[in-house]
């Protein structure tokens, strides 16, 4: 919790309050105010979680009843609705405090053992579990788990007390660095020696050039950041005799992705790599390849002493769990080099965990990879978010021009940063509008031939050789009763139609094909048609429809399918403004826009309303785009729905008056 003196800050904080008012956050991050702003913004953000979890609280009316696990009498089921919405969150070892009806005196704590699709099972006291019987009803609070929170704190307050300055804030005096020529590398990815860009990052890294400030590679989408890191420790552990290698990921998912990549191919030191993972994992979602490679075994989760943890060359975590080797005391300079792969999504203040306690910012070596044109962090608070709480690490050394080394003359300085420019991901038709709006222009189609044209000829197709589609649909915002989220039933049927066609091509499979929207009420819809259509309709019956992946753009981040449908939902211009202002949606957010226009290799389809989506720049360019390719169909003219509708009901009335004029005439020849 916050201490005393500032929960009386927070709430004032919280009414937003004018500039002058609260000087640590109005004003720009500097070395003498990192450790208070970053402070006061971390409170800001607990206390908003700590609001926000609230209104998952079971109560009231609606009583929870718990069951015994059958398998395990020692655990008891607890149904939460929303949990595979994520609302609420809920993770491997977190606690919620339970308490019968009518009792407010005693809570009971509760650990989660395992999470389900839409229940939890929680270990108990063993008090709790005699005096249990099926049946009682029980309210429940659910809680935030601080230990993030309290590992950021101590990590803003290391970066001070170890005097990392220079890798924070690199001095201009590093803009006039020189480096003799670098020796040439023999690379183990053959196909990235042939990459003038990527092989450039290596051998920067390799040799150093940018110490005390972070090497940045900028990897725009499907341009292979990942694996020209994965080359760079490769590169570090075979040419450094004196190394030991940190690699670090915001996620599970992409830390186990590097993991499996340095392991994979001709690196010959497999037996000093160590992935380590915390205890809230589940361990069934543990790759099996990875198992022999770290702390699990078939007792669970076994940490090692930092002795044994200090004989592995290369380590991999997650930036959280590196929080545990700083508790550890290992000691500082101990890695040589630290790698943090997808920088952009990350906070600041969590990139800061594997850096403050364990860095030498004089001698170490820190690599960010990623890209700040795509999503950032996720930050519950609005003032958080206003005050710089969303913006990561790297973002801010790449958008500091004014005194950044990174940027000379205008253009990036090799010896501190490489861009990627080469995309392996998409066909040129898909990757147009991105690679204007947010690349200079400078991204080339690299892509497999094969792969990215495999659509150019479908039949369904506005224009051949052109795999974009954009399908106009004017349909109704609608939310239910027990959930704030939106959908659109006119976009979902619009989608699920151009799936079956997609699906009776002879070589198309669900899993080729992802949907994205940005709200979890039409995803739920989606999944639900989807259901329906495998066990309703002979043709897919057959069919994996589970592999047909359903996300938000969150969920989408990092990833590709062959065929990518978007669906935009909104269709009511009253809503945006509301989605601007909550950061919802895909209007008024170029970074969301961005991901999801982004993820397709051979053929992108957007479903959405022009209307609304016009009022964006961004999405209104994208709408010119596809009308001026003549790629565009359904309802497309970008005009307004109110003069459409007035329009039509001036031809009914004149229709009407028409019908009235003829009956006129045909009664008076009767007569």
């Amino acid at each position: 919790m916050p201490p005393p003196d500032l929960v009386q800050r927070i709430r004032f904080l919280n009414k937003d309050p004018p500039a002058d008012k609260s000087r640590a956050l109005a004003c720009s991050l500097t070395s003498k105010n990192y450790s208070q702003k970053f402070r006061e913004l971390l409170y800001l953000e607990e206390h908003q979680m700590q609001v926000d979890i609230r209104q998952y609280f079971i109560s009231n009316d609606d009583y929870a009843c718990m069951r015994q696990d059958p398998s395990n009498k020692k655990l008891l089921i607890l149904k939460v609705p929303g949990l595979s919405e994520n609302r609420p969150s809920v993770l491997r070892g977190d606690r919620l405090l339970i308490y019968p009806k009518g009792e407010t005196r005693h809570k009971y704590a509760g650990y989660v053992h395992s999470v389900q699709q839409d229940s939890v099972k929680l270990g108990f006291d063993s008090k709790f579990l005699e005096n249990f019987a099926e049946g009682l009803k029980f309210n429940v609070e659910f809680t935030c788990n601080r230990l993030p929170l309290r590992l950021q704190h101590r990590a803003v307050q290391n970066a001070t007390e170890f005097k990392l300055e220079k890798v924070l804030f690199p001095p201009d005096s590093l803009r006039s660095k020189q480096i003799a020529n670098m020796p040439d590398l023999s690379f183990y990815d053959r196909q990235l020696e042939k990459n003038p860009e990527q092989s450039k990052a290596v051998r920067h890294i390799v040799y150093g050039t940018s110490k005390p400030a972070p090497y940045v590679v900028f990897g725009p989408p499907g341009t292979g950041k990942t694996v020209t890191l994965v080359e760079a420790v490769k590169q570090v552990d075979k040419i450094r005799k004196d190394c030991h290698i940190l690699v670090c990921a915001p996620s599970n998912s992409a830390t186990d992705l590097l993991c499996a990549r340095i392991l994979k191919g001709g690196h010959g030191n497999k037996g000093k790599v160590y992935r380590m993972y915390a205890s809230s994992r589940d361990p069934k979602s543990v790759p099996p390849e990875l198992k022999a490679h770290s702390n699990l075994d078939k007792y669970g989760y076994c940490f090692p002493s930092k002795e044994e943890l200090m004989e592995y060359r290369i380590l991999v975590t997650t930036l959280l769990t590196a929080g545990r080797l700083v508790t550890g005391n290992l000691p500082v300079g101990h890695f040589t080099h630290i790698f943090v792969d997808e920088a952009g999504q990350a906070k600041e203040t969590e990139c800061l965990i594997p850096l403050a306690g364990l860095l030498d910012p004089e001698a170490g070596q820190v690599v960010l990879a990623g890209d700040h044109k795509q999503l950032g962090p996720i930050v519950a608070s609005p003032l958080a978010l206003k005050y710089g709480l969303g913006v990561s690490l790297l973002e801010r050394l790449m958008s500091n021009s004014s005194s950044s080394v990174y940027c000379k003359d205008g253009a990036f300085n090799d010896l501190f940063v490489t861009k990627l420019l080469r995309n392996f991901r998409s066909h040129p038709a898909i990757l147009k509008v991105p690679n204007e709006l947010f690349y200079d222009g400078e991204l080339q189609a690299c892509a497999d031939e094969k792969k990215r044209n495999r659509f150019c000829e479908w039949e369904h197709l506005e224009r051949a050789d052109f795999p974009v589609i954009f399908h106009g649909v004017t349909g109704v915002d609608e939310r239910e009763a027990n959930s704030p989220s939106s959908f659109n039933r006119a976009e979902v049927e619009v989608v699920i139609d151009i799936i079956k066609k997609l699906l009776q091509m002879s070589d198309v499979v669900p899993k080729d094909i992802g949907i994205i929207t940005p709200y979890r009420k039409q995803k739920e819809k989606f999944l639900q048609a989807l259901r329906y259509l495998s066990r309703n309709d002979r043709r897919f019956q057959f069919m994996d429809m589970a592999a047909l992946k359903v996300g938000t753009v969150e969920e989408f981040q990092g990833q590709e399918r062959e065929v990518i449908l978007v669906s935009t939902v909104r269709s009511d211009p009253k809503y945006t403004d509301f989605d601007k202002h909550f950061d919802l949606g895909f209007v008024a957010n170029e970074k969301r826009f961005n991901v999801a226009m982004t993820r397709s290799q051979a053929l992108l389809i957007v479903v959405g309303n022009p209307v609304v989506l016009a009022t964006d720049k961004v999405w209104n360019h994208f709408i010119k785009h596809c009308q001026d390719s003549k790629v565009d169909r359904g309802y497309n003219r970008a005009e307004d729905v109110d003069a459409v509708a007035e329009r039509l009901s001036a031809l009914y009335l004149k229709i009407r008056a028409q019908v009235r004029n003829a009956d006129r005439e045909h009664n008076r020849t009767e007569e």
